[in-house]
């Protein structure tokens, strides 16, 4: 992921960029700049050595340095934080290395003293480069306040869009997983709900038997090809989880107290991730089929038992899977038959790139690439905003219509994008409200990359409100 702020605007002469500044920091021509990548980072969200990044107006074509200064609140540097390179009174240099077109130094935490009152502001006061101006985010403060904003490039993986990527719009974090990683996600609220990895295109049927051994292939043979996604027939929605993110529709079952209530599962694996190099401007999601399981869930006390095993297997495995009340799901991978670290903890992401299977009015269940859901297990809330009402950049926090927000997960979904010109829609934009209750604004930019390559997705977002 790479991340930019909304607030600059540098013209890259080799590659991609980037970010947005005012109309009195406009860059002269061939002129080298500097400059922080966001305005303001989540203190308080950070790793205890996280990399704060800086990005260039074009490549360097020489070695240079950067004088960097910084002031800091109720923080001691040596005792609670040193930076890399190693500060003397308050100012390090950061070395440009020639070809470069970014650049990063180290906050490393030495104590637990960092919290809402505590702020670091980091400032460049010096470029030893040829033609260097000092322009756009010349300063990044780190404090507890949200991000203001920036822009942001998920890494989904190119025209195969192999992984799953979580966003926390307060910090700009992204997290990033292989989307074949994991097969069950066991829901970690009130209910004891699982459901199916969707960007792998599985489904899930209940079956008559209660006793996993006694479940062959031959037993269900006819109904492998129903059981799946893409077929075309409306019925197969029933295999699959709701779009809408509802964990009460789930294609499995709530998990019953009682054992005899809990049936055996015919599972699809879905597809493995594509590998194939698709005509410019298309996806290659699915790749080979990934074979089929049977399953049986029951629950034992604030737990699940997974029993788990192939389709002519007479006897199986089981492991117990706790409830981790700091995330929406724990997730487990019958390929590795361990538990995954898949989402970030439940307050902490806020929108997520993936792969998605939706349902087609008619045709039942269908996959989608590039989708985009929110976090609706964690209590991110979203809505479309038309242009024609309101252009992006006047919307402000007073334009809010709080009747509009929707749970339903699928309310950016593939909505954003126009596949058929290879770029988002410019009529809309979206707002969303993370679990934490804090507004943004946020607009697609990208769809591809520079050579029209799918599976590039950029978007920028900016702070309303603090709640």
């Amino acid at each position: 992921m790479k991340l930019n702020s909304i607030y600059i605007t540098f013209l890259l002469s080799l590659v991609f960029i980037i970010l947005s500044c005012s109309q009195d920091d406009s860059i002269a021509e061939d002129a080298f700049v500097a400059a922080f990548e966001a305005p303001s980072i989540n203190l308080l969200e950070m790793a205890d050595e996280e990399n704060i990044g800086l990005v260039y107006s074009k490549v360097s074509a020489f070695s240079g340095a950067i004088s960097i200064s910084f002031t800091s609140s109720d923080l001691v540097y040596g005792v609670d934080f040193i930076t890399i390179p190693e500060a003397m009174n308050n100012e390090f240099i950061l070395p440009i290395a020639t070809g470069a077109f970014d650049n990063a130094f180290i906050l490393k935490r030495l104590s637990n003293n960092f919290d809402e009152d505590t702020e670091i502001a980091f400032n460049i006061i010096n470029i030893d480069y040829l033609d260097s101006n000092i322009q756009g985010n010349s300063t990044v403060i780190l404090n507890s306040s949200a991000s203001l904003g920036g822009s942001l490039e998920p890494e989904v993986g190119g025209p195969n869009q192999g992984n799953q990527v979580f966003i926390d719009l307060s910090t700009g974090n992204a997290t990033k997983v292989q989307r074949d990683s994991w097969d069950l996600g066991f829901y970690n609220g009130e209910q004891f709900r699982v459901t199916i990895n969707g960007s792998i295109y599985m489904a899930v049927k209940a079956l008559t038997e209660t006793n996993i051994d006694a479940v062959s292939q031959s037993d269900v043979s006819s109904l492998q090809p129903q059981v799946a996604v893409g077929t075309f027939n409306p019925s197969n929605a029933d295999y699959i989880d709701a779009p809408n993110g509802n964990i009460l529709e789930t294609a499995i079952d709530e998990i019953s107290e009682n054992d005899a209530e809990n049936p055996v599962y015919l599972l699809n694996l879905g597809y493995e991730i594509g590998t194939n190099t698709p005509t410019l401007g298309s996806v290659n999601i699915a790749g080979d089929l990934r074979g089929w399981r049977k399953i049986r869930i029951l629950k034992d006390g604030n737990s699940y038992i997974l029993q788990y095993a192939n389709l002519e297997d007479t006897s199986h495995q089981s492991i117990t899977i706790e409830k981790n009340s700091d995330f929406n799901f724990s997730h487990f991978s019958l390929n590795t038959n361990t538990l995954v670290n898949v989402e970030p903890e439940k307050d902490k992401w806020d929108i997520g790139f993936t792969v998605f299977t939706n349902v087609l009015s008619g045709a039942g269940s269908y996959g989608f690439s590039d989708f985009v859901t929110h976090n609706n297990k964690g209590n991110a809330l979203a809505y479309r905003v038309d242009t024609s009402s309101f252009e992006y950049d006047e919307f402000e926090l007073t334009n809010i219509t709080t009747s509009n927000f929707s749970e339903n997960q699928t309310t950016i979904g593939s909505t954003w994008r126009d596949v058929f010109n290879g770029a988002p829609f410019n009529d809309r934009f979206y707002v969303i409200k993370d679990p934490n209750g804090t507004l943004y604004k946020l607009k697609f930019l990208a769809l591809t990359n520079n050579n029209g390559e799918r599976g590039y997705p950029e978007f920028e977002y900016e702070l309303l409100q603090i709640l």
